[in-house]
């Protein structure tokens, strides 16, 4: 997908990405996996969310419009939920999804929850990437075979109460009507329909 003539254009074109955000962004994804290391352990990086903000960071410093591409279509529409859950949390004392309601566990430290504020700024700079680069509309495809294999991987290497990218059940309440294997096949199914594909052709009409 990346091959040698696209790094001779990065080099040779002006830069699209400035080497301030792509050093800012990398020391502060490196501080978030060594809290969360600490805090969750290795698995929690498993989730979607984890994953797009890591693979953000090679997606700055190639400037490649797939993996900014990729990541947009993963997490985009969760993460402003996530965002939106938090403020209205904040201001009215409500919960409209339960998305951030760690964010409110006395349990946790401080300083894990901040760090989980990159939920905010994430999609921010996906989107600026978007522009700068464009949208790259082999996402799609890439992004669903790359969650028929993370989705499994979350429930084969990560504890059950951890329910990572909820493949035991949706939000924080594990699920009892089916089996997890048919659950798991389930969001296999309905993350590129419900998710991906919307996100796909909206991203691709603004940016494509």
């Amino acid at each position: 997908m990346l091959d040698q003539s696209h790094f001779v254009c990065v080099l040779l074109s002006p830069v699209a990405i400035p080497l301030w955000l792509k050093l800012c962004y990398t020391l502060f994804a490196c501080l978030i996996v060594a809290v969360n290391w600490v805090q969750y352990g290795p698995g929690n990086f498993l989730w979607f969310s984890d994953i797009a903000l890591l693979v953000t960071a090679p997606a700055l410093w190639l400037e490649s419009p797939l993996l900014a591409s990729m990541m947009a279509l993963a997490v985009l529409l969760l993460e402003l939920a996530w965002s939106v859950d938090l403020f209205v949390r904040l201001i009215t004392g409500a919960s409209l999804t339960g998305l951030s309601a760690y964010m409110f566990d006395p349990k946790i430290p401080l300083s894990v929850r901040a760090v989980s504020l990159f939920h905010i700024p994430l999609p921010v700079v996906l989107l600026w990437m978007l522009y700068r680069l464009g949208y790259d509309s082999r996402a799609l495809v890439a992004q669903t075979v790359f969650a028929w294999i993370v989705l499994p991987l979350s429930y084969l290497l990560t504890d059950r109460s951890e329910n990572v990218n909820w493949v035991y059940g949706f939000g924080d309440k594990q699920q009892k009507w089916m089996s997890p294997s048919v659950h798991v096949i389930l969001l296999m199914i309905l993350l590129p329909l419900a998710i991906y594909l919307p996100t796909h052709l909206l991203l691709k009409r603004i940016f494509g």
